[in-house]
């Protein structure tokens, strides 16, 4: 098995990220509206759910990435990991479809944030939220902006993920107010019932449940960026913890205030938050409201976008360093520093998924494959994470490592950990194949979803091949050490 000390050297890059840029980064990168959206469209159940994947998946999720983050703090995050578990092999393929899903969540990223976008313009404006025309540009302009940003520097770009953080947390806040106040002197539209609060089976619902796990996702992320963290055994663990609490939160609080002032099957999955606070700035006769509210997000989106830009382009970085993906993804601009050839081809590639998408399928259908495809991708390489932890457990120097935040229980803990993460992620798996109740050519729908991700998959392992041999003929590579 091959180290991460017999893995190529990768260029240096600065470290600007403090304990205030990580756990903004995190609410950027986790918390979105849509997610909330989507739960309160799902119904009243979705409020125990929301507490069910917060117990059973988020918090061992975040013990897990913190016991790694912390023991090795390594540029590629969760690419390093699985190399060093596994060998190069399975760490490829964990870092190739945690870098492909990025080019099918992006466009659904781009997609559902220029639709919460329209609402910037009031309620008269609201029915841009589902004009396609209006949905492809506004993507396109996010994507552009997010792109350029990270490729001069973190320096500059961190700042977007920081005000991504702010501007995405602070709507929510806005939400959960004007619905408490609506509460008191109206009630709720949404009757909440001890049975209605409990999840319930449904065929017809069930692939939303993937969704909610994959929501809670995203803490390790910036861990892909521990060479630009200060301090980063300290500053990765705290503000993990931190992020993690207030997101899980305004979550569950996000869903009842929504609930709270709308009909589950009014909701729009992609910005019902927003028509929640546009009905709730009409009762209240306060306009400007939900006008703020949409400026405030529409930065929060644009942050979320930079910040898996950014993020995720250190994983081709990483693997382009270690000669499995062409040499070029492991450069850095001579500039400003950045994995330039990482990002523009990621950008690239999802703009023209992005655009794919829409052919044949309504504006809903099209935003749900991508959202299908998106969390299949992601939780291969979570099945990678969750074994890793546990295998690198036995390592003779887990206990002594300085600094690194285990999780408790010793060994056995790091089975509960690995293993209730690994049985929820291989479970959205299964169920985000299953099409929901309203897509209108289900077989179109599967063949779509089954065929993009085994063909995402075998073109990976297609380059790793290449790139092996290729390795295979340049023993002697500078920066790369025989392995001992």
């Amino acid at each position: 098995m091959t180290s991460a000390s017999e893995s190529a050297t990768p260029p240096p890059l600065p470290r600007v990220m403090g304990f205030w840029d990580v756990l903004l980064f995190n609410i950027a990168t986790v918390l979105g509206p849509r997610w909330i959206a989507a739960a309160a469209h799902n119904g009243p159940s979705s409020i125990s759910l929301w507490i069910i994947a917060a117990v059973f998946f988020f918090v061992p999720t975040a013990l897990v990435i913190v016991e790694l983050s912390s023991r090795f703090p390594e540029e590629g995050g969760l690419y390093a990991w699985s190399r060093d578990a596994f060998g190069e092999f399975h760490g490829f393929v964990a870092g190739w479809t945690y870098w492909v899903y990025t080019l099918f969540y992006l466009p659904g990223l781009c997609f559902a944030s220029t639709a919460m976008s329209a609402y910037v313009g009031g309620i008269g404006a609201a029915h841009l939220a589902q004009d396609r025309t209006f949905l492809l540009v506004g993507s396109f302009v996010l994507l552009f902006v997010a792109v350029y940003l990270n490729i001069i520097g973190l320096r500059i770009g961190k700042w977007l993920q920081n005000a991504g953080g702010l501007g995405t947390y602070l709507p929510l806040l806005i939400l959960v107010a004007v619905a408490f106040a609506i509460w008191r002197v109206h009630g709720s539209v949404t009757h909440f019932t001890l049975a209605g609060l409990w999840p319930r089976w449904n065929w017809d619902s069930v692939n939303f449940w993937p969704q909610l796990a994959f929501a809670f996702t995203g803490l390790e992320l910036v861990s892909a960026m521990s060479d630009e963290v200060r301090d980063p055994r300290k500053t990765l663990p705290r503000a993990i913890f931190g992020s993690g609490v207030l997101i899980a939160l305004i979550y569950i609080a996000g869903t009842v205030a929504v609930l709270v002032l709308l009909n589950d099957t009014a909701i729009d999955p992609k910005s019902g938050v927003f028509q929640a606070i546009t009905a709730a700035s009409a009762v209240l006769k306060i306009g400007a409201i939900g006008i703020l509210a949409a400026l405030l997000v529409t930065v929060g989106n644009a942050g979320g976008v930079g910040s898996t830009v950014t993020g995720i382009a250190r994983v081709p970085f990483m693997v382009g360093v270690d000669r499995y993906l062409p040499a070029a993804f492991g450069k850095v601009h001579p500039r400003w520093k950045t994995p330039h050839i990482s990002i523009l081809v990621q950008a690239i590639i999802s703009g023209a998924i992005l655009l794919l998408s829409q052919i044949s399928e309504t504006t809903v259908s099209a935003y749900q494959i991508l959202v299908d495809a998106t969390v299949i991708l992601y939780f291969i390489p979570f099945l990678y994470m969750y074994a890793a932890v546990v295998k690198l457990a036995y390592r003779p120097e887990r206990e002594k490592a300085l600094g690194a935040v285990l999780i408790p229980g010793g060994k056995i803990g790091v089975w509960i950990a690995g293993g209730l993460g690994f049985m929820v992620v291989l479970l959205g798996i299964v169920l985000s194949f299953i099409p929901p109740g309203e897509t209108e050519n289900k077989l179109l729908f599967e063949v779509k979803l089954a065929s993009g991700t085994a063909l995402a998959v075998f073109f990976g392992i297609w380059l790793y091949s290449r790139g092996a041999r290729a390795r295979a003929r340049q023993p002697q590579t500078v920066g790369l050490q025989k392995p001992s």
